[in-house]
């Protein structure tokens, strides 16, 4: 499927596999697929950037390629590295069969005993098109790997010492999102489109929650939402984000209710909070004054 021409384009792209972008998301990734440049998201957990990634690979039938980031991720793990068990069974048989040293150099540092990484394998070519590359959540990574992805997001090239430069001949569609765990460098942002990807608004949430969650009632749709809505107002320690509506939505419905009340908000807090003083505080009374408030604001 060819890349959209418009930001309408792209909205009804993402809403083909049920992603309800707002505007401003839209153009961002938009101008992000027109010029070749990766599109940085950053924003709270739960916000829908990582799903944004896979949506683009599905409307457009193309190769996903994931590298999730961690605290101590390095090249060996996120470009190439060595085969080295079957690089020594190689050199083993050539020193029985009599090969020479330069040969058996040239043989063991070939493709062939290449394990290529994320980073690699999406400068590949690809029939079907540039694959989309999601790195993900930049912000667990250390610094030094964030540095070494400069060369890779500007240039879209590695360098592999024994083989040499590795070039893809078209850039990969590539979302880098960050959870704001620490500050990502200015450098490589200047490589990239920026977003902010927020909470959405109610209407947006309930469009939301309507498409993922087709068998919820109306009267639960808007009492789910309008409870988070106001729930993102209260301190807490983790705000609850999408993923959490709609996983609380969908608890809801396992256990066939049609309309929430404080028993039931009270024993499903787990599907919306991840912390105990979270819980605490918004269990019993405070959750009963808020779906108070959410029956008064749609009567």
């Amino acid at each position: 499927m060819e890349l959209p021409k418009t930001v309408e384009a792209t909205l009804d792209l993402l809403a083909a596999k049920n992603y309800v972008a707002d505007r401003s998301l839209a153009t961002a990734l938009l101008l992000s697929l027109k010029l070749g440049r990766p599109l940085f998201l950053e924003g709270e957990p739960g916000t829908g950037k990582t799903e944004i990634a896979k949506v683009l690979a599905a409307s457009l039938g193309r190769k996903l390629i994931r590298l999730q980031c961690y605290e101590g991720l390095d090249a060996a793990a996120a470009v190439y590295e060595w085969n080295y068990p079957r690089q020594m069974m190689e050199i083993r048989l050539a020193e029985a069969g009599g090969d020479s040293k330069t040969t058996l150099e040239s043989e063991i540092f070939s493709e062939r005993f290449l394990i290529r990484r994320p980073l690699l394998e999406a400068l590949a070519p690809d029939p079907a098109g540039p694959p989309v590359l999601l790195i993900d959540e930049l912000d667990r990574a250390d610094e030094p790997f964030e540095a070494y992805l400069l060369e890779v997001l500007s240039d879209w090239q590695v360098t592999i010492p024994e083989l040499g430069t590795v070039k893809a001949p078209a850039p990969p569609l590539t979302i880098v999102t960050s959870n704001r765990t620490r500050e990502i460098h200015d450098a490589l942002k200047r490589r990239c489109f920026y977003a902010w990807v927020d909470f959405p608004d109610a209407a947006r949430e309930l469009q939301i929650v309507r498409s993922k969650c087709p068998g919820v009632g109306e009267k639960l749709s808007r009492q789910v939402v309008g409870f988070v809505q106001k729930l993102r107002g209260e301190e807490l320690f983790k705000q609850p984000g999408v993923a959490e509506t709609l996983d609380w939505t969908n608890a809801l419905v396992a256990l066939d209710r049609i309309a929430l009340d404080p028993a039931t908000i009270d024993d499903t807090l787990g599907a919306l909070l991840k912390y105990q003083d979270d819980i605490a505080r918004i269990r019993g009374t405070t959750a009963m004054k808020l779906l108070q408030s959410v029956e008064e604001t749609a009567a």
